[in-house]
């Protein structure tokens, strides 16, 4: 179909983490090139031989030009970003959902590394690593005052090598070594169950290669266990983005065949495309087609059955996509809170082997024409993270709060910050100090699909046509305008 989009979920092991995502388009490098500024270039050319010739020290040369390249591209918004060889590793990996480590998703606490948990049959779970463990070095390193995404670089490595693992376990009051050979890790991005007689819930952490075939085989066997469905929830909370065919897949599998699921728009004449619910939009190269694959009942039951999507802050870029078509096709009913806000579009272009450059080059739009870009999907029910209400969500990171963000692109929406956000922002930082004062017993935050999770219990009320908690303090977040130069 042309020129591939693929939305790129960038992503640290531990998606917890909260890290964010960005889109791209595999294409290749344009021969229509506007002329050159040449004096400016000039310019560049003279600081760098003043910079090699006339500094306190040598300089490498590479590196010089290397730090130049990554300087102009981060200057022009959030996602635009140079990769070097050890990055665009990386960042392949991160779409593929296989890294080579130890194998457990992880979060901090009080300066160190806690494990949320370890990923089934990975060389941690084997070591007998724990759920709540905290890690406290890493090799010889303390872990104390490393970012988390320090600790994941050190954990992470080459396959078949050792790394020393120094663990506290609260539980049983003691610490000890463990020795864990980094193997290669295939993430499970989704997660599903029957919560109760005639209701689903199907988690997607991450839109990644694998995760349409996970996705298809888990409603299936929830399908199999009860054919009588009256009710499904998708959670795609906390879920940072990630390959835009899984994205259109995932939308397929709910809605009809050949309805528009997202559309792009920008500069490049490439860049305009409307992605709709049809095979040849979302099957990969090997003509994999997981949808085609389910028996014709249990698609059919899927296309039908009400549905409810759960989003909050943390919801971006392809679950923004796929939120956004369902709410557009009044195929679902959105509950939760304001999504990130991520719709613009980075190109990927390889540059060499081992090298490439994003580059933001559109906006996505829902089927009806909305811009997400700096506004997100707002949610046809907000509801809170507890029945308390959602006291720390004010203070979470989203695409409007970025320097040098994109605004929409449908101007009239941008507004600047309200004095009410950022009094709601100093009363969050007061309660989380107070919180923090807490044992740790009394800060847990309920599971995702477990009976404690609130807003899942408010999405099973939904459905079930039953009164729902709403937020009394969530309200629409306009996107914000960039600050005066």
């Amino acid at each position: 179909m042309g020129q591939k989009l693929k939305i790129a979920g960038w992503i640290s092991l531990g998606a917890l983490t909260g890290v964010l995502t960005t889109v791209s388009i595999q294409t290749t490098a344009r021969s229509n090139m506007s002329p050159l500024p040449l004096e400016e270039l000039q310019q560049l050319a003279a600081v760098f031989s003043m910079v090699k010739s006339d500094y306190v020290e040598p300089v490498d040369e590479k590196k010089l030009i290397n730090d130049a390249i990554i300087g102009m591209v981060a200057s022009l918004d959030p996602h635009s970003q140079y990769y070097d060889k050890k990055t665009f590793k990386e960042f392949r990996e991160g779409t593929t959902g296989r890294f080579v480590g130890v194998g457990i998703e992880i979060t901090q606490e009080d300066g160190l590394v806690k494990v949320v948990s370890p990923i089934e049959g990975s060389p941690a779970f084997r070591a007998g690593m724990k759920s709540g463990d905290l890690i406290t070095k890493i090799d010889d390193t303390a872990v104390k005052g490393l970012s988390l995404n320090e600790a994941v670089k050190r954990m992470r490595g080459e396959p078949g090598t050792k790394v020393l693992l120094t663990i506290y376990r609260k539980d049983e009051n003691r610490t000890f070594p463990v020795t864990i050979i980094r193997e290669e890790i295939k993430t499970q991005s989704v997660k599903g169950k029957v919560i109760e007689p005639g209701y689903g819930w199907i988690r997607l952490s991450q839109f990644q290669e694998r995760s349409v075939d996970d996705f298809v085989q888990k409603l299936q066997d929830i399908y199999k266990e009860d054919p009588k469905l009256k009710g499904m929830v998708l959670d795609l909370r906390n879920d940072p983005g990630g390959l835009l065919d899984a994205a259109v897949a995932i939308s397929a599998v709910f809605l009809p065949e050949n309805v528009a699921v997202v559309s792009t728009n920008g500069q490049l004449a490439e860049s305009k495309f409307v992605y709709k619910t049809l095979p040849e939009f979302y099957r990969r190269s090997s003509g994999n087609d997981p949808i085609a694959k389910m028996h014709q009942a249990t698609r059919g039951i899927f296309r039908t059955v009400p549905l409810i999507v759960l989003v909050n802050e943390g919801s971006a870029s392809a679950s923004e996509i796929v939120s956004g078509a369902l709410q557009d096709h009044k195929r679902a009913a959105i509950m939760g809170s304001q999504t990130f806000g991520k719709g613009s579009v980075q190109t990927v272009r390889q540059l060499g082997p081992d090298t490439a450059l994003k580059i933001t080059t559109a906006r996505y739009y829902t089927p009806s024409g909305r811009s997400i870009q700096a506004k997100g999907i707002v949610p046809d029910v907000l509801v809170d993270e507890t029945a308390e209400g959602s006291p720390f969500a004010v203070l979470r990171m989203r695409e409007a709060d970025l320097d040098k963000h994109l605004l929409s692109g449908q101007d009239a929406e941008d507004k600047a910050k309200t004095k009410e956000r950022e009094k709601a922002r100093e009363e969050a930082i007061k309660k989380l100090e107070e919180d923090a004062k807490k044992p740790n017993s009394d800060r847990k935050i309920p599971e995702f699909g477990s009976n404690e999770d609130f807003q899942l219990q408010q999405a099973l009320k939904k459905l079930k046509g039953q009164p729902v908690m709403v937020s009394k303090t969530q309200t629409e977040r306009p996107p914000e305008a960039p600050k005066d130069n």
